[in-house]
Parts: C-alpha cells; structure tokens; sequence
C-alpha cells in the first residue's frame, strides 16, 4: 500500500494535474476553476450599483427627515449629496469605466435627483 502513495504526486507540494487542467495548487488544494490563475478586476456594474443604491438611500432620508423644511433646502441637500456620492464613485472606478458606465451613471443619478425636485416642488 505505501509503494501505491509514492505514485500520487503530493498536493502540498506540487500542482495535481488531470491531463491539460490543473485540478488542485500547491498554496490553496482547490480546483482552479473555484480560484482563478488572474487577479482580481472590479467590474463597473458593482460601481455603478453601488453610487444608484447609495444616493437612493441618501436622498430618500434627507427627503423624508426634512419633510417639514423648505423645498429649497432639501433640494440643496440632495444636490450636495448626489455630487459627493458621484464623486466617490468616480474615484472609486467608474471614471475609469467605459463611456456607457459613465453615461448610465450620471443619467441615472440626475433622474434620481430630479425625482427628489419633483417630489419637493409642491415646498418651493
């Protein structure tokens, strides 16, 4: 049974191969298709989910805990919160994302906001 073992290659130390396809690495004993051979690349969507999912919230609190204020001041508010939210989301990658990531959020964002103005038009 032992000289059986010296035939299997040890995982620990070596890549365990089934023809062409690596089946388990050395550093991690799991099949290449669970951890990749390439590094981590963000992708715009998680970006661009992210700035619509956090203005969304943003906006809608100050919306609702500035009921009473003047529309003017929930609109100011809602507009400083829009552009820092696109700001973080710029350097965070979409400005690096290509032309339709950028577009999409930016159009989307602004009709967001101009829900908020909507909304806020009957305080003005």
């Amino acid at each position: 049974m032992t000289d059986r073992q010296d035939d299997y290659p040890d995982p620990r130390e070596e890549d365990i191969m089934a023809g062409d396809r690596r089946i388990s690495r050395p550093d991690s004993s799991m099949p290449d298709w669970y951890i990749p051979d390439a590094s981590y690349r963000p992708i715009p969507i998680a970006w661009f989910a992210a700035a619509v999912l956090i203005q969304t919230v943003a906006i809608s609190m100050i919306f609702f805990v500035f009921v009473a204020k003047s529309g003017w001041f929930t609109i100011l508010l809602a507009g400083v919160a829009s552009l820092g939210i696109l700001h973080w989301s710029w350097d965070r990658g979409i400005g690096r994302a290509g032309t339709g990531w950028r577009s999409a959020t930016i159009i989307v964002m602004a009709i967001q906001f101009l829900l908020i103005c909507i909304g806020v038009s009957d305080r003005l």
